[in-house]
């Protein structure tokens, strides 16, 4: 249950950076992807993260939890109302979370100007995860004038992972490829 998840992403993301140095990664270049419920665990690691604070004790809390950049795939970003999905709320939260904590984990009511650029998988016939989920982060980030674009398909319902041999879902991983080198985050 919440809040384990994002604190591992938040940890995750620091270890990541901690570690640069010895990966030969760009500390500068670290981003998070997530598929659905994982979607949202992105979503909410976009939107909650904590900024960098050298005096703290442990050296990974030093840095901050915020991604450079975020992936969601057909992901849950609503907690509350008609795009709700129900079943992650009850995992992530328990039956019967109050709605003012249902909102504080609705990622496009969370977004600020400090939110990172994402770039959003979604189709249009997804009948578990509405697609209004990725439009309503969307038009938050526009909102605040935050790089997104969000690639949506008429067909694949939910849970098409890269596409799999359907030669249009295919195409979404090569499409957020040339958006990460339109932001800049890789070569």
């Amino acid at each position: 249950r919440h809040p384990a998840m994002l604190m591992d992403a938040a940890r995750a993301i620091r270890t990541v950076r901690t570690m640069a140095g010895a990966w030969q990664l760009d500390v500068g270049r670290v981003g998070i992807l997530g598929f659905s419920a994982g979607g949202h665990l992105a979503s909410t690691a976009a939107t909650l993260f904590e900024p960098a604070d050298a005096k703290r004790k442990d050296p990974v809390d030093r840095h901050s939890s915020r991604p450079d950049i975020a992936i969601l795939v057909y992901p849950v970003i609503t907690l509350t109302g008609p795009m709700c999905h129900e079943g992650s709320c009850a995992n992530l939260l328990g039956p019967d979370a109050p709605v003012e904590v249902r909102k504080s984990l609705s990622s496009h009511l969370q977004v600020t100007a400090q939110t990172p650029p994402c770039f959003f998988v979604h189709s249009t016939d997804d009948k578990a995860v509405p697609v209004e989920n990725s439009v309503m982060m969307a038009e938050a980030l526009t909102r605040h004038k935050i790089p997104n674009e969000v690639v949506t398909y008429d067909h694949g319902g939910h849970g098409y992972g890269l596409g799999g041999n359907d030669p249009v879902l295919a195409q979404w991983p090569g499409v957020c490829a040339k958006w990460l080198r339109a932001q800049k985050f890789c070569h």
